[in-house]
């Protein structure tokens, strides 16, 4: 059984994740060696949750349970006693790798190691563990509490039991879980990180601008948000992330990350988490910033 789920990374996806885990009964460790970015966490899942509250989807009682099961720490060593440790770092291999290398010593032999990289090879990172078929990757779709998906991925080396525990655990925390093989970004990003970029080249060569791409995608092609729109959500560095390991790992120029959009990075325009990105959210409202 998975009872004590360890989350590692107090951002966005993370404090997600341990809000569904204790939502559903888990006893929850968020471990993050910002001890700022902890507090911002606690503060994130207890406003989500309020929102889950006003929108009667939990009782007030549910939200007071869950909060109570989530512990913080700022080492890997309060890890100790979980059954599962979920990675939710920023997407680059190099600061997971080294998270895993650093985690294994402090965990019981049974414990189970996944990702929630939404691109990076399963079968590599798990090469950085003592354990490479207890590992696996699932990745969670943003906003956790909201999005019903989780992509459920199995390296070379994952056994059987390691996919089913994980397996059992999605369906617990109210989640549909897809297989997808471990080829890079897996299902959901390589079909949606492709279009993304697309509107980026579409805006790059003056076809449309911001506001007139994003209308024609929602009203065109029934999406819920504009290409646009959705990149500044997920964050242009973790766009171009993905689009670097679809290029890198693929070799094909389909997947070449658009100029423009390496310039928005390298200008630190990231999106909704930086106050700028194709949108400016520095007003009451969102306004193109081309």
């Amino acid at each position: 059984m998975l009872n004590k789920i360890g989350v590692i990374g107090a951002g966005q996806m993370g404090s997600g994740i341990a809000h569904v885990c204790a939502l559903a009964e888990h006893d929850v460790v968020i471990v993050d060696i910002d001890a700022a970015a902890l507090e911002k966490s606690l503060g994130r899942i207890d406003g989500n949750m309020d929102r889950q509250v006003k929108r009667t989807l939990i009782a007030e009682e549910d939200k007071a349970a869950a909060l109570a099961r989530i512990d913080t720490a700022t080492g890997l060593d309060a890890l100790g006693d979980c059954d599962l440790v979920i990675e939710a770092a920023t997407e680059d291999e190099a600061t997971k790798v080294k998270i895993f290398e650093s985690l294994c010593q402090h965990l019981k032999d049974s414990a189970l190691i996944a990702s929630n990289t939404s691109s990076i090879s399963i079968t590599r990172l798990a090469t950085a563990t003592d354990r490479p078929e207890k590992f696996m990757g699932m990745h969670f779709m943003n906003p956790v509490p909201m999005m019903k998906l989780v992509e459920l991925i199995r390296g070379l080396a994952t056994d059987d039991h390691t996919f089913t525990q994980v397996q059992e655990l999605t369906k617990k925390l109210g989640k549909t879980g897809t297989v997808s093989e471990d080829f890079p970004a897996f299902i959901v990003n390589r079909i949606l990180l492709p279009m993304i970029n697309e509107a980026v080249y579409t805006l790059y060569e003056g076809v449309g601008n911001v506001d007139s791409i994003d209308k024609s995608m929602k009203l065109g092609a029934n999406h819920p948000m504009g290409p646009f729109e959705l990149a500044d959500f997920i964050g242009l560095d973790t766009c171009l992330a993905v689009m670097q390991v679809l290029y890198e790992g693929l070799a094909d120029s389909k997947y070449r990350p658009c100029p423009l959009l390496v310039k928005y990075v390298e200008a630190g325009w990231l999106g909704r988490k930086t106050g700028r990105g194709f949108y400016d959210y520095s007003g009451d409202e969102p306004v193109p910033t081309r």
